[in-house]
């Protein structure tokens, strides 16, 4: 595989050109989220049916990632970027084919089933964009920690405002012309980036090897198991539970009722996309990288999840002290999951910063591909657990869950190493 000179200006012009298109797709996939999620909800079904509407998304995360680091480094990153970005259209224009008068178990598995194809679309888009960064990126300095934590900072920014157009969206439209609405716009950008797309990434080797997925690198496995309890403590309330909670507290069943609260429990997950995104693209200046050597950086993925495991136990007990739902407790919760995004998001910047540094450029897809595995495996525990967890014991039951998957983060953080020189040297 060869790479592009970092920081020349047909490789800048290509970072910008990938993110770009993540962006595009990422607010589609972040409208979408909300967009299912409250309107199968509004429509009766149960939190473990509305967990079941996005395993398959996250199954196919874990298979495709497993894929897609293959297929680009055999075929080209921007050949999985096209076909991320194309994949996301069909799935769009799927959706807007669910006929209401299905039974519910028909919907269930038809949703699934799209629901699959866009998690297939969303790995796909989303390992081109982060490997495309270890090559792109100046190497002198913290130039790869800044690029990675702006390209995933600004896509989570992105993200949270797909949350807020998908929720007002479905208030105002309803959910099949917004759905299709997504669909063209996704187009659109798609075509731009067809005709616009600048040189300076690789176009693939053909001698590549599914079997060079898996990874002999220590560093890459332990970050891939503390990337799994990471994402799956965050999914575990995020999913099915926080939603569904603040639906069941805002919404009185009117339909003005029902806008209100789709509009509130929107915003509140876009300020906390949004809020994770620019601490995330700040995270290399709120902890000094450019000074500071990996090992250094290592000892924080360590520090800072071990702080967050307090913060969703706390909320967990204050939740069942209360025992019923009241505004008090609606406002700590607000608050404190505001602080969870924050401190999540140093940690997760770390971790997408560590996986670029412990990979080669040789098999930067084939371990960026294996790491986002272990994402989308989180994910889906998260999800299932999310609903399962809601539906046994509340969102009091999905922070004590939570709490315990952090823990188990922190003891797989616990076994990395690195070199203790500076990130200039």
């Amino acid at each position: 595989m060869t790479q592009s000179g970092a920081g020349r200006p047909e490789g800048l012009a290509a970072y910008i050109a990938v993110t770009a298109a993540y962006w595009a797709f990422m607010l589609t996939d972040g409208a979408l989220r909300m967009l299912v999620l409250l309107h199968f909800h509004t429509l009766g079904f149960s939190p473990v049916q509305l967990a079941y509407l996005f395993v398959l998304y996250e199954i196919a995360g874990v298979v495709t990632n497993l894929s897609a680091g293959w297929i680009a480094a055999r075929f080209g990153l921007t050949s999985t970027l096209y076909a991320g970005l194309g994949l996301q259209i069909l799935a769009l224009l799927a959706l807007a084919q669910l006929d209401p008068g299905w039974a519910v178990g028909a919907s269930v598995a038809y949703v699934m089933a799209v629901q699959g194809a866009s998690g297939v679309a969303k790995d796909l888009a989303k390992m081109s964009s982060k490997s495309a960064v270890k090559l792109l990126a100046p190497k002198e300095g913290d130039g790869l920690f800044r690029w990675v934590a702006l390209l995933t900072g600004s896509k989570n920014a992105v993200k949270g405002a797909g949350f807020l157009i998908g929720a007002v969206a479905l208030g105002l439209f309803g959910f099949v012309p917004s759905v299709l609405g997504m669909a063209a716009v996704l187009a659109v950008i798609l075509a731009a980036v067809l005709i616009g797309m600048p040189g300076g990434l690789p176009k693939g080797r053909k001698s590549a090897k599914f079997r060079e997925v898996f990874s002999d690198n220590p560093n890459v496995n332990w970050l891939a198991a503390a990337r799994v309890f990471l994402f799956g403590a965050r999914d575990v309330w995020f999913v099915v539970g926080i939603p569904i909670y603040f639906y069941a507290v805002l919404s009185d069943g009117t339909v003005a009722g029902n806008r209100a609260a789709f509009f509130t429990i929107g915003t509140f997950m876009a300020v906390w996309i949004i809020l994770y995104g620019a601490v995330q693209a700040s995270a290399p200046r709120l902890l000094r990288a450019e000074a500071r050597g990996q090992a250094a950086l290592i000892a924080d993925a360590r520090r800072w999840v071990g702080l967050l495991v307090a913060v969703p136990a706390a909320l967990a007990a204050a939740v069942w002290a209360a025992g019923e739902p009241a505004g008090w407790l609606t406002a700590l919760l607000i608050a404190g999951l505001l602080a969870f995004g924050a401190i999540f998001a140093l940690n997760s910047a770390l971790h997408s910063y560590l996986i670029l540094a412990f990979t080669k450029d040789e098999r930067v897809t084939m371990d960026v591909g294996f790491y986002y595995m272990a994402n989308a495996a989180g994910r889906l525990i998260g999800t299932v657990g999310s609903g399962l967890s809601y539906q046994i014991g509340g969102v009091a039951l999905c922070l004590a869950v939570a709490a315990v998957f952090l823990g188990l983060s922190w003891l797989a953080a616990g076994r990395l190493k690195g070199e203790g020189a500076a990130l200039a040297a």
